[in-house]
């Protein structure tokens, strides 16, 4: 082997010691990496305009760009993909529509990705709904999972309208199975009890319905949204807590008859005003699981999942409905307790009179999760709720 001479070992070494260069960050790369308010805008645009160069072959990769993308470079993501998507249309070539339906069917990727991948299926075959939206029904994708829903309640109306009253059942039995959202639950239920077939609401949306109650707390001038009282550092059913102005308070418990889960505080405890009352479940998950602790309320509310804080609110008479405030957490296997704090402060006018929340344990797309409630025991009766609030 020749030896190196001393100018060859130089240059060698000069090699050796180089930083290796970076290769080229890909328009898509480069496009990912722009900033809120405008940081990074020059440079986007810029790799904006050769993502749109690169024309429909390259429609499923920029739709996967999206995966993992903020909100602000997916938005550019999303106008390069109708701007590729307008030009070849207009040009009078074809999209590519088979690897498009095949994103759609790939649930790994992101919901707004696939759904705007779909309305562009819809767009240039109007039988896209026929073959996509039967196998949708259990979709992680809100808007699709809702439109395949809607499909089949369709469907449900169509039998209805031609007497088919089992057919019509079994649609909306199968429509159910998919639906997350309140309207169209309503929409169901409503048809199903016509069938004479009853539906339990508050399982199908996994309301809890199972509380232990204790109330009054102070809340003059609103200071008790931040004062940890007993029930946050430990919940015994068995004791008896000092209360507002020295009030007795004991764990009580209650189980709420309303489709939706609301528990009206004002029924159950009675009406006061600046005051703090908690509501305990003990709840049993079959398996470790991420959840979304779902509430509603008028009221200042804090939620705690086995002695954690997950959610606040400080605010008062703003209105209640369904999935108002989401929490996001995870349930443990077997046992665990949830504790809601639920503020009522002292105005006086007829619209701050509301006391009251509602609870559900779901997934994501809103698809009520597996559990059990454990009835916990106190030394007061049951308070059984009357009627549907």
């Amino acid at each position: 082997m020749p030896r190196l001479g001393t100018e060859q070992i130089i240059v060698l070494l000069l090699l050796l010691a180089a930083p290796l260069r970076a290769e080229t960050p890909s328009p898509l790369a480069r496009l990912k990496t722009v900033g809120r308010e405008g940081a990074g805008n020059v440079a986007a645009s810029r790799a904006w305009k050769e993502v749109v160069r690169m024309g429909p072959s390259a429609l499923p990769a920029i739709l996967a760009a999206m995966d993992d993308a903020d909100a602000t470079s997916a938005n550019w993501l999303r106008t390069a993909v109708d701007a590729i998507a307008e030009r070849t249309l207009a040009t009078g070539k074809p999209l590519p529509t088979e690897p498009l339906e095949q994103f759609v069917r790939q649930t790994r990727h992101a919901s707004t990705a696939r759904r705007l991948a779909y309305e562009w299926l819809c767009r240039v075959d109007p039988k896209t709904p026929d073959r996509l939206l039967p196998g949708m029904l259990q979709d992680p994708g809100p808007e699709l999972r809702r439109d395949a829903v809607a499909a089949v309640i369709k469907e449900g109306q169509t039998r209805l309208d031609k007497n088919d009253k089992d057919g019509a059942r079994a649609a909306y039995r199968k429509a159910l199975t998919g639906a997350c959202d309140k309207d169209q639950v309503d929409v169901i239920t409503k048809q199903l009890d016509k069938l004479g077939d009853k539906v339990d609401v508050a399982a199908h949306f996994g309301f809890v319905r199972q509380w232990l109650l204790v109330a009054p707390f102070d809340n003059t001038k609103d200071a008790g949204f931040n004062i940890a009282y007993p029930p946050e550092k430990r919940v015994d059913p068995k004791a008896m807590y000092k209360g507002k102005k020295n009030a007795e308070a004991r764990w009580a418990n209650h189980t709420t008859a309303s489709p939706y889960g609301v528990v009206d505080l004002n029924k159950v405890l009675g009406k006061q005003k600046g005051v703090v009352a908690y509501a305990y479940a003990v709840i049993e998950s079959p398996a470790e699981r991420p959840v979304q602790i779902r509430a509603g309320s008028p009221n200042g509310i804090k939620i705690f999942l086995n002695g954690k804080e997950v959610f606040h609110v400080d605010e008062y008479h703003h209105g209640m409905e369904v999935d108002q405030y989401i929490a996001k957490a995870t349930l443990k296997s077997g046992r665990n307790e949830l504790l809601l704090k639920v503020c009522q402060n002292e105005q006086k006018e007829d619209w701050a009179q509301q006391w009251k929340f509602q609870v559900r344990l779901c997934d994501a797309v809103g698809a009520a999760v597996p559990y059990t409630p454990i009835a916990v025991k106190t030394v007061n009766p049951p308070k059984q709720e009357e009627g549907k609030p």
